[in-house]
């Protein structure tokens, strides 16, 4: 296309002769330029409104048009997309000139080779003399051309050129005109290719999300599908379910969160909102301002933006299928039912996106079928035995009929066996072994310690020092009594010293210092017992061993004693004589206090021993036996062992010496051991689940007594 057919410069003679060539050249250039930037703006991701106020600013701008005019077809008729300058074409106060520029235009339609129109003349260049036929009423010349995709024509494009110029000019505006409209319908077609594209993705998803939320009929199931599955189709940030069970609603999903805490502060206003719209009946579309919007559901709104930031949400009602109908429920004479309720929200304060309301309602549709779906289908009578029933049918059916008839016989010797066949019945306990001749050491004076004389595992022997305590109560009451000892032998000697060397006393004189002295010698008397009394005391400071044997008590025990104050009767020793006879103490909890007692009487009504075995933690693999000696009366509390009841084990006859055989010597105190007490025979099934069916009769069957 030569610059020539571009140029607008009116045509004559003088004009063409005075044209610089550095001008066409940078025209030529300039308009280059232009076309390279609509085909650039043809492959943009534009809206078709921002693309023809561009491009028509950049055609209108290359043709130093006086303006133009982008006319699109929608629903069977002509609409003005964008326009520059349409007002000085005077069709705005012509209503005659716009019916015939109306027809102009729908002549162009079917003119793919585009127009030409010179002002004031009809279509093809005749002069206006037909009243309502197609013509150019304005002072402009009209270049039109069509845009076009794979779909025929979808908008024409205008442009108000003044006239004057030659006809090749005019017919170079016609092909830079048809060349750009070539352009803008490669943008349509590609921006529809786009749009199929998306729309195929679309119709994939909503094939996924309608498979997905109607292939479960449990309810949590579903509406876990409906959150996650409805998220992505919608394209928001987050999506949750709530349903109805009666008048109680639950937030049964949140999108993207597998668990939550229902107890949630979050979570509890949500729940308020979705039953205040419930209430309701009426979708709820959020966008900031609440104002508009019923009294509770204000309200709760408010409280819940105000804690979860969110800045545009939905809360759609879900209604049961057969209930779905057309116009809001506030107008109805009957109120819809509510079955839940699909909070849509966006966390970003962004515009919706193309077709999002559109996709919401899809998503609501498909939830509110498959949530009533659930619904009716968990509500039927017995429904977890009929489905266990159906899937037992299946089992007594072709090849699985034998596989079935074995397990059935299978269990059937299982249950003969639980029932029928005895067992011994062993019933197991904590024990620990302990020599008979243990003494605890206690204190027999308050004080502190002063002084420890052993370590643990040290050999003593009967009257051997353990402990020393200090007493400074004692110790001052000692130092008082010397105090007043020594004063009161001073007076005396002093009195006798007087009736000795004093021979000129009276008789008065005489005698009373011969009574002082007697009540200084009682006096004296007194002190003396005292002192022997605290002496005696003071010997109750030193704790002998009372008998042969080792110390037992641990390492770390025995240290924290040095500096320890102690009361009368407080124990702090253990002394024991491991040569001797050694027995177990056991702690049987009290839950099997009852068979134990049981196989107790029974032994003793019969005059035999109640057996048991052991084994000790040390050798768990050689077993002992013995017999119960004692039970204590009550049961205590005893740690992490719990209420349990003492029992008092004897060795079986050459039991022990096997014992110190195997370790080599005498056993260590307080080794532990598993005691299994012999209850008689009982079925194997009570056997193995006797615990659990202690619990059911005494917490079920018979809880009150």
């Amino acid at each position: 296309m030569s610059t020539s057919e571009y140029s607008n410069t009116p045509s004559s003679p003088q004009a063409t002769s005075t044209v610089d060539p550095d001008e066409i050249s940078r025209a030529k250039r300039e308009i280059q330029a232009i076309v390279q930037q609509i085909a650039d703006l043809s492959r943009s991701d534009a809206t078709v409104e921002q693309f023809y106020e561009e491009f028509l600013g950049k055609v209108v701008s290359a043709l130093a048009a006086s303006g133009g005019a982008v006319w699109g077809i929608g629903g069977g008729a002509l609409q003005l997309i964008y326009q520059i300058n349409l007002r000085q074409t005077g069709l705005l106060e012509d209503p005659l000139g716009q019916e015939k520029h109306g027809r102009l235009l729908q002549r162009v339609l079917q003119s793919p080779e585009g127009a030409i129109v010179p002002p004031h003349s009809g279509y093809g260049g005749s002069e206006v003399n037909i009243e309502h036929a197609p013509a150019n009423t304005t002072d402009f010349l009209l270049v039109l051309a069509t845009v076009a995709n794979d779909q025929g024509p979808q908008a024409i494009v205008e442009v108000f050129q003044r006239p004057g110029a030659r006809s090749a000019t005019q017919a170079g505006y016609k092909r830079f005109l048809l060349q750009t409209c070539e352009l803008a319908g490669d943008f349509l077609r590609s921006r529809r290719l786009a749009h199929l594209t998306e729309k195929q993705s679309l119709w994939e998803q909503l094939e996924s999300f309608t498979r997905t939320a109607h292939e479960t009929l449990d309810t949590r199931a579903a509406a876990y599908t409906i959150a996650n599955e409805g998220r992505r189709l919608i394209g928001c940030d987050r999506v949750s379910v709530a349903i109805m069970y009666g008048s109680r609603v639950t937030i049964e999903a949140v999108s993207g969160q597998d668990t939550f805490d229902k107890r949630a502060n979050v979570i509890t206003l949500l729940r308020r909102l979705a039953k205040a719209v419930c209430k309701t009946g009426d979708e709820v579309w959020y966008t900031g301002d609440a104002t508009d919007l019923a009294p509770q559901v204000e309200k709760a709104i408010d409280a819940y933006v105000d804690e979860s930031n969110t800045k545009q949400m939905a809360i759609l009602p879900l209604f049961p299928p057969e209930q779905v109908d057309e116009g809001p429920a506030a107008n109805k004479p009957n109120r819809k039912k509510v079955i839940g309720a699909l909070i849509v929200e966006q966390m970003v304060d962004t515009t919706p996106s193309e077709g999002y309301r559109q996709r919401v309602a899809v998503v609501q549709n498909h939830s509110a079928t498959a949530i009533a779906n659930a619904l009716e289908h968990n509500s039927l009578f017995l429904m977890p035995v009929w489905k266990t029933l159906g899937k037992a049918t299946s089992l007594f059916r072709g090849r699985t009929l034998p596989k079935t008839v074995a397990a059935l016989v299978a269990a059937a010797a299982l249950v003969w066996a639980g029932l029928f066949w005895q067992w011994d019945f062993n019933l197991q306990g904590k024990g620990r072994l302990k020599p008979e001749d243990l003494r605890h050491i206690f204190a027999h004076m308050p004080g502190e310690v002063d002084q420890v004389f052993v370590q643990h595992n040290s050999p003593v022997k009967k009257g051997d020092p353990l402990i020393k305590q200090r007493s400074l109560p004692l110790e001052k009451d000692f130092e008082a009594l010397i105090s007043t000892l020594n004063e009161t032998n001073s007076e005396l000697r002093s009195v006798e010293r007087q009736l000795v060397e004093t021979p000129e006393l009276s008789n008065v004189e005489e005698a009373q210092l011969s009574a002082r002295a007697s009540e200084l010698r009682v006096k004296l008397a007194g002190i003396e017992t005292e002192i022997e009394k605290v002496e005696q005391m003071k010997k109750l400071l030193v704790i002998d061993s009372p008998i042969d044997g080792i110390v037992i008590t641990w390492k770390n025990q025995i240290e924290q004693l040095n500096g320890r104050p102690v009361q009368e009767g407080n124990s702090l020793l253990e002394v024991a004589d491991p040569s001797g006879e050694w027995h177990l103490e056991v702690l049987m909890p009290e839950k099997q206090m009852r068979h134990v007692g049981r196989a107790w009487s029974e032994a003793n009504a019969e005059g035999e021993p109640l057996t048991v075995k052991f084994f000790l933690a040390t050798n768990p693999d050689v077993q002992f036996t013995g017999t119960v000696d004692t039970i204590d009366n009550a049961a205590q509390a005893r740690g992490e062992d719990g209420n349990t009841v003492k029992l008092d084990v004897r060795f079986a006859d050459g039991e022990l010496k096997r014992l110190r055989e195997l370790l080599g010597g005498d056993p260590k105190v307080g080794g532990e051991a598993t005691v299994k007490v012999f209850c008689g025979t009982e079925p194997a099934g009570y056997v193995l689940l006797h615990d659990l069916i202690d619990f059911i009769q005494a917490k079920l069957i018979f809880p009150w007594f």
